[in-house]
């Protein structure tokens, strides 16, 4: 089995949260605890890069829906990017094409807060 890890850095606007290995019931812990500390830092525009992510499982999936109304209740979002076919088809299979903006690459999704940032507040 691939080992699990998790990497994070910031490229404004966004935070990057690099995945690599095996995201499943044993190691989706370790993700939610990135998230916890995303949202304690007030870190809301989120880019998951899952281009080293080599398996999901639906507990692994379960995280993000844990964060996501957290995250768009501070005018933020998770993007997701770079998956791979076998873990795209996963996602799919949930319906996470409809909840989640999903891109090819991370530059792609952190392109879209970049635009977000520069097009300023949406007065209501």
């Amino acid at each position: 089995m691939n080992d699990f890890f998790i990497s994070t850095r910031e490229e404004t606007p966004a935070w990057i949260i690099e995945l690599g290995g095996y995201l499943d019931a044993h190691t989706a812990p370790q993700l939610e605890q990135t998230f916890q500390e995303m949202l304690e830092r007030e870190r809301y525009n989120i880019v998951v890069d899952f281009c080293e992510l080599s398996y999901i499982s639906s507990a692994g999936l379960g995280v993000f829906m844990a964060f996501i109304e957290d995250v768009r209740a501070h005018q933020g979002d998770i993007k997701l990017a770079g998956m791979k076919p076998k873990v795209f088809s996963v996602c799919d299979l949930l319906g996470f094409p409809m909840l989640y903006e999903i891109y090819d690459h991370r530059d792609e999704a952190r392109n879209k807060f970049i635009e977000k940032s520069e097009a300023g507040p949406v007065d209501s």
